[in-house]
């Protein structure tokens, strides 16, 4: 699974660690993250974050 990570904030989406304070569960790919989705640090909406290598 691949990371995401934020445009505006720089913030990692982790699939193995999830988003706790989103209601993100560990596992959860970040295609299967519901489209409203906010950044929990900026809270930029998921179309700012972009596939890492």
């Amino acid at each position: 699974m691949k990371k995401y990570k934020c445009r505006v904030c720089g913030h990692i989406y982790d699939p193995k660690e999830g988003d706790p304070k989103g209601n993100i569960k560990p596992g959860t790919p970040f295609e299967e993250i519901p489209d409203d989705w906010k950044c929990p640090i900026c809270g930029a909406s998921k179309g700012e974050f972009e596939p890492m290598d």
